[in-house]
């Protein structure tokens, strides 16, 4: 049975089942854009994931036809908790700009979990960010996706500029950003920005199929397989080898690694309980 979690707004609905976390964008009358409220919902979250008993993946997704359309332009200064705490200065904003990147999709990235985006129809600017921030995609056959940030005269945030051209290499990232088109599923498929592609009325069953199957598993071992492949972006061969040799040793220490051991020898399915 389904346990709702507490997320302080209705505009992020939280759910966890069978070892699963379901985070809903809930602003489709928006198509999810990010708010004043549904931003810092996230980040708390992000923050309370790695210690939440019991959640072994997470998924995120949006309520509607869309995954998240990025910033709300429109709501600006609207609706929503408006922050009374804005910093005045150059510096001040870049700094805080850069703490709140820092907690939503530099959380979101470094999660223990494994992470699913399913999007059921379009990601724009940040919320193509959130998507990319994850480690898998999946999207609906109708969804696309575009950096966007080019047609609101902006350069991009929320870490685009990295986690795109790891997917696509540098020299097509250059092209999503300055051309900003539409790129639909089947093109981020073979872009291998998408992990798969399903029909519309699929996509939650596949993407909870898939999540169901990660909470299973072993995930110890899968956040280690994270941080290994996180540094693979940021350091060489030599502290790779170092780093894979220490989480090798330390996971052939846990109860799941024993646990695998003795179902292959028993011929059976392991039974991984995360530790």
């Amino acid at each position: 049975m389904a346990v709702e979690l507490d997320t302080g707004t209705d505009e992020l609905l939280a759910t966890l089942e069978e070892g699963v976390v379901l985070l809903t964008l809930n602003r489709p009358h928006a198509r999810n854009a990010l708010s004043d409220t549904l931003s810092p919902a996230l980040r708390a979250m992000f923050a309370r994931l790695p210690d939440l008993p019991d959640a072994r993946c997470v998924v995120l997704t949006g309520a509607g036809s869309a995954f998240c359309a990025g910033g709300d332009v429109k709501g600006m200064g609207g609706q929503g908790a408006a922050r009374t705490d804005r910093p005045t200065t150059v510096e001040g904003i870049v700094a805080d700009l850069t703490e709140r990147q820092r907690a939503l999709t530099g959380a979101l990235h470094a999660l223990p979990q494994p992470t699913i985006a399913a999007l059921p129809g379009p990601a724009a600017g940040a919320g193509f960010s959130i998507a990319l921030a994850c480690d898998l995609r999946i999207f609906a056959q109708s969804a696309f996706v575009t950096t966007g940030f080019a047609n609101v005269g902006l350069s991009g945030d929320y870490g685009a500029s990295f986690f795109l051209p790891h997917l696509v290499g540098q020299a097509k990232a250059r092209e999503l950003f300055f051309i900003a088109d539409r790129v639909d599923a089947e093109t981020c498929l073979a872009l291998g920005i998408a992990n798969r592609v399903v029909p519309d009325a699929d996509l939650m069953d596949e993407t909870l199929a898939l999540a169901r199957r990660l909470a299973a598993g072993p995930s110890v071992a899968y956040a280690q397989m994270k941080r290994n492949l996180d540094r693979a972006e940021r350091e060489g061969l030599e502290t790779c080898l170092a780093h894979e040799a220490a989480g090798t040793v330390a996971s052939a220490q846990t109860e799941d690694h024993r646990e695998a051991v003795r179902a292959f020898v028993e011929k059976r399915a392991p039974s991984f309980r995360g530790r």
